[in-house]
């Protein structure tokens, strides 16, 4: 039986994860991510007899964005993508029995996955920038990262400002409906009130119960 479990997480920009995947299974990670950012990933399988694992990275579309199969077991493996509008990826291990069956013992083995993931400037390797442009100082590259960091605030408080305009937009848009909305049934109410009068009276009359 395939079991499917869905890990839902919020990250900053640097979020580690451990977890085990059993036979014939799935387990996916899902993130929401803004635009023009870069993804980057690292990850380990341990090693388990008559098991296939593979990963695979889509978006909401079910566009890939990364994909591996036959994953080496025991070994630190690399991914990385660039977002290019603001949408939640999906990074899924699946775990494949190449054997026709399982003994008692092999149903209980599992996988143990470990996952880390970076975005953003964590996800930018400095380190290389070193090595590929000599003519910069260490302290000048920790300027450049500290100058990226400055920028990836301005724009998450950006981001916060612009979200709570069209909060505010969307509550006031509320507010003024239901404020016509009051008028409006109010009106009705009172419509309603007067033509029961009117009804009444005019019933009253005709059974001689009033002048």
């Amino acid at each position: 039986m395939r079991n499917i479990l869905i890990f839902v997480a919020l990250f900053a920009y640097v979020q580690g994860i451990r977890f085990y995947l059993e036979p014939n299974s799935l387990k996916c990670l899902k993130e929401e991510v803004q635009a023009d950012v870069i993804v980057a990933g690292e990850y380990e399988v341990s090693m388990s007899p008559g098991i296939k694992t593979e990963y695979i990275v889509r978006d909401s579309k079910g566009d890939i964005l990364s994909k591996k199969e036959d994953i080496p077991h025991d070994k630190m493996l690399k991914f990385s993508f660039v977002t290019e509008t603001y949408d939640t990826f999906e990074i899924c291990f699946i775990a494949h029995s190449i054997q026709p069956s399982f003994s008692g013992n092999m149903k209980h083995m599992k996988q143990e996955v470990h996952l880390s993931i970076k975005r953003g400037i964590e996800a930018k390797n400095y380190d290389g920038l070193i090595a590929e442009a000599a003519k910069l100082k260490p302290s000048e590259v920790e300027l450049k990262r500290l100058e990226d960091l400055s920028e990836t605030i301005v724009q998450d408080f950006a981001r916060m400002r612009k979200n709570e305009e069209e909060m505010r937009d969307t509550n006031e848009a509320t507010n003024a409906r239901v404020y016509y909305l009051s008028i409006l049934s109010i009106c009705w109410l009172l419509a309603l009130a007067i033509h029961q009068v009117i009804y009444l009276r005019r019933y009253f009359k005709a059974k001689k119960l009033i002048e």
